[in-house]
Order: C-alpha cells, then sequence, then structure tokens
C-alpha cells in the first residue's frame, strides 16, 4: 500500500514509522509545508519521499491528514477533490465538529474518516517520532455513518495495527469530552508555566527549587503553539465551559485558603483524590491494550 502523510511530524511520522515496521505501508510519500521539515523526515526514514500535496493525493491509497486543525479545514476538501475513487483520508485532528461540517456536503465525504487518536506528547517535528506511541491508547472516530463501509474498515484496520481500541461518537459530543480530558489541561499549564515565569524572573530559582512534580504539571507548556492555538479557537465554545469550571474551584480554594479553613481545603482534595480510581483504570487498561498488541504482532 502507498501511505500518504502530510504534515511530518510526531503523529504523522509515528504513523509512519508503525505502519512501515507493520509491513502495511510499502511506500511512504511526505508532504509538508516546510521543505527543510520533509527533507529531515526523509533522512530520519520516516519517510521514502517528499512530494507536493497534489502529487501525494494522487498516488497513494492511504492518507493521513496530521496537519493543525485550522489547516485541515481549508486542504481537505482539495485533497477529497484530487484522490483516487478507491482511495481512503483521515485526519489526526483534536477538534472534530468544524472539520466535519467543512465536509458535509462534498461529493468525496464518503472517501473521509474522521479520527483522533489520543496520543502524543508535548514534543514536535520530525524527530519527535517514534514507534510504539499509539500501542494501548484509545482512538475516536466520529460520524462513521458518513465513511464508506471500506474507508471505515481500512482505517479501523491501520488504528488495530496502531494497537488503539476505537470508540464512536458524533462531532459534538468528542469536543465537548476532549474539552475537559485533553485541552483544559493544556489551558492549565501553559498559564501555570507562564505564571511562574512572571513571577519568578531569575530563572536559576526556578532550575534550584523545581521539583519533578512541578516538571510533570507544566510539561505540557512546552506544547507547539502552532498547534494549539487553533485547537483552543474551534473548541471555544467548550473550553470556555470547561475554563469556567476551573476557576470556580479554583476561586473556592483560593476563598478557603484566605479564610484558613483547613478542614474544607482538606475536603476539596479528597474529593479530587477519587481522580486515582479513573487513572488506575486508565493504566491497567492501556497496559491489557498493549499486552494484546504485542500478542498479536507475535502471530
Amino acid at each position: 500500500m502507498n501511505l500518504g502523510i502530510i504534515g511530518v511530524g510526531l503523529i504523522g511520522g509515528s504513523i509512519a514509522l508503525d505502519l512501515k515496521k507493520s509491513g502495511l505501508a510499502s511506500r511512504v510519500l511526505g508532504a509538508d509545508q516546510l521543505e527543510e521539515t520533509g527533507e529531515e523526515a526523509v533522512r530520519l526514514g520516516l519517510i521514502d519521499e517528499c512530494v507536493s500535496v497534489d502529487r501525494l493525493a494522487v498516488e497513494s491509497d492511504l492518507i493521513v491528514a496530521a496537519i493543525p486543525v485550522g489547516a485541515l479545514v481549508q486542504l481537505l476538501p482539495d485533497v477529497l477533490n484530487r484522490i483516487s475513487p478507491t482511495c481512503v483520508v483521515f485526519d489526526v485532528g483534536s477538534t472534530k465538529k468544524q472539520i466535519c461540517d467543512a465536509l458535509d456536503q462534498h461529493p468525496g465525504r464518503e472517501r473521509f474518516v474522521a479520527a483522533h487518536p489520543l496520543a502524543g506528547t508535548e514534543n514536535s517535528g520530525p524527530r519527535a517520532a517514534f514507534t510504539g506511541l499509539f500501542a494501548g491508547k484509545t482512538n475516536i472516530i466520529c460520524e462513521r455513518n458518513r465513511s464508506a463501509a471500506d474507508a471505515l474498515a481500512r482505517v479501523e484496520d491501520v488504528f488495530s495495527v496502531l494497537g488503539m481500541k476505537t470508540l464512536y461518537m458524533d462531532a459534538d459530543e468528542h469536543d465537548r469530552h476532549v474539552a475537559y480530558v485533553s485541552h483544559l489541561s493544556h489551558v492549565s499549564s501553559f498559564l501555570l508555566g507562564q505564571t511562574v515565569l512572571d513571577i519568578e524572573k531569575d530563572e536559576r530559582n526556578i532550575f534550584e527549587l523545581a521539583s519533578t512534580g512541578f516538571s510533570s504539571t507544566v510539561r505540557l507548556a512546552k506544547s507547539s503553539p502552532d498547534m494549539w492555538a487553533p485547537i483552543f479557537e474551534q473548541n471555544a465554545r467548550y473550553l470556555s465551559q470547561a475554563l469556567l469550571e476551573y476557576i470556580m474551584h479554583l476561586q473556592k480554594f483560593h476563598y478557603h485558603l484566605v479564610k484558613g479553613d483547613v478542614k474544607e481545603l482538606h475536603q476539596m482534595m479528597s474529593s479530587a483524590n477519587e481522580i486515582r480510581r479513573v487513572l488506575d483504570g486508565i493504566e491497567l487498561k492501556t497496559k491489557q491494550q498493549k499486552e494484546k498488541t504485542v500478542t498479536l504482532n507475535r502471530v
């Protein structure tokens, strides 16, 4: 199969590596807005050749669109205009409603699958790509009834090979959920990082006093603004709701802190400790999915 990757960074590059390793992709074409990024992806072995989007659309059997969500809305209609009748296109964007709406009346809509693999790191670019990024993680497919049966099956097979479990939901539901479990945590990390930078003008204090707890909490602040600003823009409706609820909890905590009400502070933290049960369940499911993937790959 000829695989086309539009956007050869962390996600696109990691998909390319895993599909090449599995044998599902025999040839990988890449396209990127920056010529030097495409050339680096070739040197690193992520892709076999860096080409134009037009050529990639014509020569690929399966296309992965792994670029910022704002650009996806503009690019995908043109890509669907150029592909063969049997080619399948899927995106990996972190928002879905605007993308699905942009393609709602497109004549090639059935060759498109709206996907969102819930995996990643704070790093970006071709050098950030690695094999196994997706193993044990969850993928979401939206509006599956709008995709042709063969297109949907091919994309489901891809995510199965990547070692992911796939869930299905509509685009609006997806955006509402990820506002809380993904987008809000990035906003929080960005602003925590900015708060510390504003207060601690002497960087040596940050380096010397910051613990691993601080590093893990603020890690997402290293994420690319070029990727996340369009995500926040497209999901402003649900993200703003999530932020209001988050701010409410911050204000409540601040109130009890100023009042010296240790009992209420303790109660708030104890209540939040319930997240441990959820996280432990996620870790267990991830481990089980990885073990299942390893077993399948050995067969």
